[in-house]
């Protein structure tokens, strides 16, 4: 069975998406008001590989816009359900900040959203890459990037969620399967998935912490924090396939992973892979200078336990990145994060502590 006859059988009054019926694609555009009669669609094509949703660039005659629909599965894993609902979170994300001074600039325009569709229309952002290139030992994030980058997140978690003229959607359904893959299938010691295919040696590395129950009781503890609740509005899943880089700067796109939690997950995830990206310590210090912390209490333990456990499934977990890291690189940052999470206070970051001289470190190398 194919996808879409697979989707038309959950769905079947849904329209699905898709490139290969640009005619049926025409029509329901301009059913929904996106384009006018007589505007002609003139090109159908991907941006990229989507990794949660299917993602399109319509050009036509006038424009050019971009249509992404949540289908009940990873598109880039069909096999893996997930919660269709998930767009309208990234809608309302999207609907909650267009008012935001400061943060509007960072985020693609809404230009409309069909929920019995599961599908939106936002801004084209242009000719972008994400951020994921700077996991190469040659490319670094630049001082002010990482500027972007703190300033939005900063500002996103300063948004008052009482001022909200809809109440932010908990979530749940799609927290439910990031953690999943956060807390607990990297540390299954019989997962089905042999780590040797991505590099061989690490399913031996990792066998490591799939065995330390002290160290999978305190990431037990950090998925239950992860599934509570919280007072602040959080990107979700803020890494560097998140992150475009475009003609007017840097821009901050996917927030199907968006809920009100705590503010260190967010934190805790983006120096996970600044750590993972081999970015210079002195320019991480200095980026995460700029978050604003006066107006909030800072759990440091919570955050550097939220940074270890990025750390630990991104390169043990199914969820693997384009690491250019050897096997000894890894094992190091593995060290480090384990430390991250059952001796908090050597992760140094957000504290002024210094870095501690017993924990690894695989900053990137001249």
């Amino acid at each position: 069975m194919d996808k879409q006859q697979r989707f038309e059988e959950l769905h079947p009054d849904v329209f699905f998406l898709t490139s290969e019926q640009p005619t049926q694609l025409a029509d329901f555009l301009r059913q929904c008001g996106w384009i006018v009669a007589d505007e002609a669609v003139q090109r159908i094509e991907k941006p990229g590989e989507g990794n949660m949703n299917y993602v399109l660039r319509v050009g036509t005659d006038r424009q050019s816009f971009i249509v992404k629909q949540s289908r009940p599965w990873v598109e880039k894993y069909p096999q893996l359900d997930a919660p269709i609902e998930r767009i309208i979170v990234e809608a309302q994300f999207y609907d909650a900040l267009s008012e935001v001074a400061g943060l509007q600039s960072y985020i693609p325009a809404l230009k409309g959203f069909k929920a019995q569709h599961f599908m939106m229309a936002v801004e084209d952002l242009g000719e972008a890459s994400d951020f994921t290139n700077n996991y190469k030992k040659s490319e670094q994030i630049t001082p002010a990037e990482l500027a972007d980058l703190i300033q939005f997140i900063s500002g996103l978690h300063q948004v008052s969620i009482g001022q909200l003229q809809v109440p932010f959607p908990d979530n749940q359904a799609l927290k439910t399967l990031n953690a999943e893959h956060i807390f607990n299938y990297p540390y299954l010691e019989d997962n089905g998935f042999d780590l040797d295919t991505v590099q061989p040696g690490l399913q031996t590395l990792a066998t490591t912490y799939k065995k330390d129950e002290t160290l999978k009781k305190k990431i037990q503890k950090l998925g239950e924090v992860y599934l509570g609740e919280g007072g602040t509005l959080l990107h979700g899943d803020y890494y560097p396939g998140s992150w475009l880089r475009t003609a007017k700067g840097t821009r901050i796109i996917d927030p199907e992973f968006a809920y009100v939690g705590c503010a260190e997950f967010d934190l805790g995830v983006l120096v996970a892979h600044l750590r993972m990206a081999q970015t210079d310590d002195a320019v991480i210090r200095a980026g995460l200078e700029a978050y604003d912390l006066t107006t909030r209490t800072f759990d440091h333990a919570l955050f550097a336990g939220f940074c270890g456990a990025e750390i630990l499934r991104r390169i043990i977990g199914l969820a693997q990145l384009p690491l250019d890291l050897t096997l000894e690189e890894k094992e190091h940052l593995l060290l480090w994060a384990a430390a991250s999470v059952l001796n908090p206070e050597t992760n140094p970051y957000l504290t002024g502590l210094p870095e501690k001289d017993s924990v690894p470190s695989i900053d990137k190398k001249e």
